[in-house]
């Protein structure tokens, strides 16, 4: 639901975001395609998210980053409110990541909170992030996060779905996967507003295009990443039942 229905809404930016959703085809993928159907164990499933967690943890920052180089202090308010609710409106439990480490706590007990040193995968993830909101045209950072968020949205859905189904999580405990779900198309239409007249000048119009490639690109190549993730060796976890 729109917040705020008074606005206008990034129309083009949206059906752009779609279009390519719909052509990453997400659900057909390996990561997904085994948790849907049933290939992936409890154990992988859980160590997967325990890497996935450094990206939780590290989004807000290159948000920040475009949020301090944006010039109009108007434009800047949105963002602004997107990452105050990262940071659970102030309040340190209720930061997303906090809502993640709960969420791995409630797969794998305790100790799988605790987040494993970073892996390739993960730097490589957080490192283009950075660059692009950093160093990028603006047009190209807002875009891209706004695609990873746009896409979140169907991912966090697709997730919830398949460990309530699997017996891994009751549906009243999955607090961060059920927000994500229902916030994140939200907060991508927050980016794309601050962009949407860049569709009238050709010249900014081919940043955006390539912004919503690149965050298809790294949100579809750090899952195909996810997929390669092995158990814990040796003693391992102790899963909750």
């Amino acid at each position: 639901m729109n917040p705020h229905p008074s606005r206008s809404r990034p129309l083009r930016c949206l059906a752009a975001a779609e279009a390519l959703r719909q052509a990453c085809d997400f659900p057909r993928q390996p990561y997904f395609r085994d948790l849907i159907q049933g290939g992936m164990s409890r154990e992988v499933f859980l160590e997967s998210q325990r890497h996935f967690a450094h990206a939780v943890a590290f989004f807000p920052r290159p948000m920040a980053a475009l949020v301090a180089r944006l010039p109009d202090p108007r434009q800047r308010l949105d963002l602004l409110r997107n990452l105050v609710e990262e940071h659970g409106d102030f309040r340190e439990e209720a930061f997303h990541i906090s809502s993640f480490r709960d969420f791995l706590t409630r797969l794998g007990g305790v100790e799988a909170a605790e987040l494993p040193p970073l892996p390739p995968a993960l730097h490589a993830f957080q490192a283009a992030l950075s660059g692009s909101c950093s160093f990028d045209e603006l047009e190209t950072g807002l875009a891209c996060l706004g695609f990873i968020e746009y896409a979140f949205a169907e991912l966090s859905t697709l997730i919830a779905v398949a460990v309530v189904e699997r017996g891994w999580i009751a549906p009243q405990e999955l607090r961060h996967y059920r927000l994500h779900a229902r916030i994140d198309e939200e907060h991508a239409a927050e980016f794309f507003m601050v962009i949407e007249s860049a569709w009238d000048e050709p010249e900014r119009r081919i940043h955006v295009e390539r912004g919503l490639a690149l965050g298809a690109q790294l949100f579809r190549r750090l899952y195909d990443d996810l997929a390669e993730v092995k158990p814990m060796s040796g003693q391992g976890l102790a899963l909750h039942a």
